[in-house]
């Protein structure tokens, strides 16, 4: 009975409104009415703000900024920092990588390239280059296509939304963009910068790296002949002597489990050395001789130090956002937006 009582009092109340409702409806005809014969008088249409007049758009920061890049014979062309990181991030990561991956990507590679531009490096005829030794890898539109095929335009599309959707993001530390390198897979933890390149940065230090389980580059074997060791041990400086078993003693190892150092015959190199000399992927190997034949047993590809891009794109698959990569990758570093680069 109190729910059928309560149900005629809502019917009331709601004949009352529609009746109330209807009455000021048709009031304000008859205030506007004129005389008989004559138009009604209506009141004047209120002028628009100012404020909300139609404006246009605002430039997006990475537009704003143009860059002159030093790329392949020599050739200085002018762009934006836009079309420059489509160029950088089509060449860096796999297009096929989670979205989420691809954006950390374009933001570290936005964040690199302010940081290089902060040091002047190339002089007054360019701010960048597209050498990957010297700043970061390069691509254009046309070999991108070629390389991509039938997915060209999916691809295209989806490097430019995560250039996009990231405008103006910048990574820093003490308020300065950061050196926000990467490189391709990582061990089970990255690299503190101290071990790769001898000075330590706050937020360059070891934390853990989760790579997935497929990772395709991410063992590797060089194999050597004692007569391509001899060669190497000459453009080193290096004497070997004795049994071939000798040649490589010595191995310690860092923190995250890369080669720390190691002796080659009487010279001694760092792991990054040794990596760069017998041509490895990373600095993360073993050694065996056997019969005079060396092979090296290589863990993931890349100096080791910063954002590992197989692991980003395992976090995103994860569901981890680009500022959840970015913030666990590079330790104790904000991410603020430019509105001018």
């Amino acid at each position: 009975m109190q729910n059928k009582s309560s149900f005629r009092k809502l019917r009331l109340s709601l004949s009352v409104g529609l009746l109330l409702g209807a009455f000021l409806f048709i009031l304000p005809l008859f205030a506007i009415s004129g005389k008989k014969g004559e138009p009604p008088v209506l009141p004047p249409t209120p002028s628009l703000p100012v404020s909300a007049a139609p404006t246009s758009a605002p430039v997006r920061a990475d537009e704003g900024q143009t860059l002159r890049v030093l790329t392949e014979g020599g050739r200085v062309e002018e762009m934006t920092l836009a079309d420059y990181l489509w160029r950088v991030v089509a060449a860096e990561m796999p297009a096929g990588f989670e979205p989420e991956a691809l954006k950390a990507q374009a933001v570290c590679a936005r964040t690199y390239t302010l940081w290089k531009l902060a040091a002047g490096s190339h002089g007054e005829t360019a701010d960048i280059c597209a050498d990957s030794s010297c700043c970061q890898a390069y691509t254009d539109p046309a070999r991108a296509a070629e390389k991509w095929g039938e997915q060209h335009g999916e691809f295209s599309a989806k490097i430019a939304r995560a250039v996009e959707n990231t405008d103006g993001m910048v990574l820093t530390y003490g308020g300065e963009p950061i050196q926000a390198v990467f490189f391709s897979s990582s061990t089970y933890t990255t690299e503190d910068a101290a071990a790769v390149w001898g000075s330590s940065l706050p937020y360059l230090v070891s934390v853990e790296s989760p790579e997935g389980d497929e990772v395709p580059n991410d063992r590797s074997t060089v194999t050597l002949t004692a007569e391509q060791m001899r060669a190497l041990a000459a453009s080193a400086g290096a004497t070997l002597s004795g049994k071939a078993t000798g040649w490589i003693s010595g191995v310690s190892y860092t923190a995250s489990g890369r080669v720390a150092s190691l002796k080659f015959g009487d010279v001694t190199l760092s792991g990054g050395g040794a990596r760069t000399l017998f041509g490895l992927r990373s600095a993360c190997f073993t050694v065996r001789e056997a019969d005079g034949v060396f092979t090296f047993s290589v863990t993931g590809y890349g100096h080791g130090v910063g954002m590992s891009q197989y692991g980003a794109n395992a976090m995103a698959a994860a569901g981890s956002t680009w500022q959840d990569i970015v913030t666990h990758y590079y330790t104790g570093i904000d991410i603020e937006s430019v509105t001018s680069t």
